[in-house]
């Protein structure tokens, strides 16, 4: 199996409240981010209780940051992540 179908696993879970907070952490951490996700993406609708969200590894930092979905890509059938670690995005 080759390393590039490997980093399309989800890596760990997370709530609601903790994705909404990461997603939040990096607007604030890489200028700019905010307003191309916001040309880019669709917000999700308010979330069920107990909801949970996968999380992956960023392929480009080196597996330090972690993707946090952001909301569904406007152009593609894909969730749209944002990368905590390097301020890049991503659809999944």
């Amino acid at each position: 199996m080759s390393s590039n179908i490997a980093q399309n696993y989800p890596y760990s879970r997370e709530t609601e409240p903790e994705r909404a907070a990461a997603v939040e952490r990096a607007y604030q951490a890489f200028e700019g981010l905010r307003d191309r996700a916001a040309g880019e993406l669709t917000p999700f609708p308010p979330a069920a209780p107990g909801e949970l969200w996968w999380v992956w590894a960023c392929p480009d930092d080196g597996g330090a940051g972690r993707l946090h979905a952001a909301g569904y890509a406007r152009e593609r059938r894909a969730l749209y992540t944002v990368c905590d670690g390097c301020g890049r995005t991503f659809l999944r």
